[in-house]
């Protein structure tokens, strides 16, 4: 059976830690960003967070059901990051690609979290939030129901599957990375014409773009995609009514 959680009111310490801090929901999820920073996914156990807070670690489950709902908990805050930093134009395709590259960033900025959570569903408020504003301005735009949630659906998973992906770039150590983007220019763009012909005419076009995110691009291809959709159906309602 899953362990309860302590109601809010009741899981409060009523006193400081050892370090002379009051443990709070926020205070332990901060805390665990840390830890993933600094030790990875696998660093991120109840007796090492325990002791970055200077509390037992049995004191953890007061606030969460486990390190699982921690892990919601931990997505939950990214994804809210991204939309407080993130402000609404009233214009609909401009509001979702701020947005989009607003939460591809809250997670590129803690990179082994994005690695343990891009994939979770928390159901948190924070979360539904976000879930909620993107439907809102694709149905407040004009699309129907059923290509709204479609729309929705590419874009999260979009802004997620980069969030994983360019995070994993930047979760491996320095040389690593480094080793893999110098392949465009010592390898790539060695390889002779006679041989890769394709590769060699565009081999220095390759080095400036296969090291940036491409996350960017495919979000305007998606939502020019989305664009046209609307033009097209909105276009076919005006007939229908002539």
């Amino acid at each position: 059976m899953p362990k309860q959680v302590v109601p809010e009111a009741e899981r409060r310490r009523r006193r400081p830690t050892r370090q002379g801090t009051v443990l709070s929901e926020k205070l332990i999820v901060e805390t665990a960003l840390r830890m993933l920073r600094e030790h990875g996914g696998a660093g991120l156990t109840a007796r090492r967070l325990g002791a970055a807070l200077g509390a037992d670690p049995s004191t953890l489950y007061r606030y969460f059901a486990g390190l699982d709902d921690l892990t919601r908990a931990i997505g939950e805050e990214l994804t809210g990051r991204a939309l407080d930093s993130w402000t609404a134009t009233g214009t609909w395709r401009a509001d979702l690609r701020a947005l989009g590259l607003a939460i591809h960033a809250s997670y590129l900025a803690h990179p082994q979290a994005a690695l343990l959570t891009a994939s979770r569903v928390t159901g948190r408020p924070r979360e539904i939030e976000v879930d909620e504003t993107i439907l809102g301005i694709l149905r407040g735009a004009g699309f129907g129901d059923v290509d709204a949630v479609g729309i929705y659906h590419a874009f999260i998973d979009l802004a997620l599957a980069f969030a994983a992906l360019d995070a994993g770039a930047l979760a491996i150590k320095d040389e690593d990375r480094e080793a893999d983007e110098e392949m465009w220019t010592s390898t790539y763009a060695r390889l002779p014409s006679a041989t890769h012909p394709h590769i060699a005419a565009t081999a220095h076009l390759l080095a400036d773009r296969m090291n940036l995110s491409a996350y960017p691009l495919v979000l305007d291809t998606l939502l020019h995609g989305a664009e046209a959709q609307l033009a097209a159906m909105l276009k076919q309602t005006i007939r229908t009514a002539e």
